[in-house]
């Protein structure tokens, strides 16, 4: 299987889907020529032409209505939001009008449509471009949240939610952009709604979202080093939530760690914790722990920046913690 970048599979997954389907279309600010900041949508433009790759005004209440719009009367539309804090300036059109239309008209109306943003700290973006604003889409109903955690990940969710007759969200963590991965050459699909069980593991789960994955895996093989086997858990996707994968994992480990970069407090973390209180409270061998970001604007300084978002070492340390019961 070839290896190749996160930019490239989300590009890949985005022409496959306009070749497929005229319908189909991207619009946002930088899209055509400048191919995005993060250069995702390179060459877009050269294949489809600018009636279906649509360089934006710097207006994002503007397109975003336009794209409600668009998916209403028929079309497919990919509204490239450049950085997910700029959600607070589409909040009406998405949680008011999108995600609304098809109960409001008993089921008459669509909005398939799809807004591809990113999340995550530690690039030197400052308070206002490292947001990552999930848990504020996840809990509005009628909305679909993916967070993929590679290339291979990305790929196959985008596909998924271009053809989804209902609004989706899709966070990327701007780092990964050029992280490289095994993606395959043939057409496939990940359903939403159905969690990845990385690594099978007997004494704590490790449940992550978007780049936090990654953080999981690495604490996984810190702890394996301690004689801690830990169960590692890809979310996929928060809204809808695969609570049948991390109840049975959690009731087979008796311990659980969510980690999220989301702030920390009535986020992801929060409800997914909650979730498996309710459903595998007695099964526990240690209180439920959560993790993520401090409750802080996200500063500007690296040294202070580092400090708000988890680590691999902090996941193992508190793992180890729970599994020797000092928690």
């Amino acid at each position: 299987m070839r290896n190749i970048t996160w930019s490239q599979a989300m590009n890949e997954a985005i022409a496959e889907e306009m070749r497929r389907d005229e319908t189909v279309f991207i619009m946002g600010e930088d899209v055509a020529e400048a191919g995005t900041p993060f250069k995702v949508t390179s060459g877009l433009v050269e294949e489809f032409g600018t009636q279906r790759v649509l360089d934006t005004p710097i207006s994002e209440p503007g397109f975003m209505g336009m794209a409600v719009g668009a998916s209403l009367t028929g079309m497919r539309p990919i509204v490239d939001l450049m950085f997910g804090d700029f959600i607070y300036l589409i909040m009406d059109q998405l949680a008011n009008q999108a995600a609304k239309q098809h109960y409001m008209s008993g089921g008459k109306l669509t909005v398939p449509l799809v807004v591809r943003t990113n999340m995550g700290a530690t690039r030197r973006s400052a308070a206002q471009h490292s947001q990552s604003l999930q848990a504020l889409v996840a809990h509005i109903p009628g909305i679909k949240v993916a967070m993929p955690s590679t290339p291979y990940e990305v790929k196959g969710l985008m596909k998924t939610a271009i053809r989804d007759n209902n609004p989706v969200v899709i966070f990327e963590d701007k780092l990964s952009y050029q992280m490289k991965g095994p993606v395959p050459e043939e057409e496939y699909f990940i359903p939403f709604g159905q969690a990845n069980v990385l690594s099978q593991g007997t004494d704590i789960t490790l449940i992550g979202t978007s780049s936090m994955v990654q953080v999981c895996e690495e604490a996984a093989l810190i702890l394996a080093e301690k004689g801690i086997s830990a169960e590692v858990i890809d979310v996929r996707t928060i809204a809808p939530l695969d609570e049948h994968t991390l109840v049975e994992s959690v009731k087979k480990t008796g311990r659980a760690i969510v980690v999220d970069e989301g702030h920390q407090s009535f986020g992801v973390t929060s409800e997914i914790v909650a979730r498996l209180n309710e459903k595998a409270f007695y099964y526990l061998d240690a209180p439920l722990t959560r993790m993520g970001a401090m409750d802080v604007p996200i500063p500007f300084s690296p040294v202070l920046e580092d400090l708000t978002v988890p680590t691999a070492i902090g996941v193992a340390e508190k793992a180890a913690k729970l599994v020797m019961g000092e928690l």
